[in-house]
């Protein structure tokens, strides 16, 4: 078992549940892991053998274009097309955190993490 990340996705999208937010939008991080057997990409040293992590960051660039009220959806949207399309991985867990997010205090950021296994 092997284990791919990609951290520090940054984007600028439009969740949360005030309204403001959907019309001025805000920061946002993704850190992505993903666990898959990478024994025959680690000996074979082709691409087709392993987990894309160009198609990893594809998938949450889409995912957190389209709005949602909570990271919580945005994070199981972004789980579930990785299953769906990544057949390799075994294990996934996906951070995504508003950056000054409008709660009202000194807060750098909020996340959420969700995980899921196949």
């Amino acid at each position: 078992m092997g284990i791919i990340k990609v951290n520090n996705i940054k984007l600028y999208a439009y969740h949360g549940c005030l309204d403001e937010e959907a019309k001025i939008g805000s920061e946002y991080r993704v850190d992505v892991e993903v666990k898959a057997d990478l024994r025959a990409s680690a000996k074979s040293d082709e691409l087709a053998d392993t987990i894309d992590y160009v198609h990893l960051n594809y998938i949450v660039k889409q995912e957190m274009a389209i709005r949602s009220k909570l990271l919580e959806e945005v994070a199981q949207r972004i789980l579930n097309r990785f299953f769906k399309e990544l057949r390799m991985i075994r294990k996934a867990k996906v951070s995504v955190a508003k950056i000054n997010p409008p709660i009202g205090g000194n807060v750098e950021e909020v996340a959420i993490i969700l995980t899921k296994k196949r």
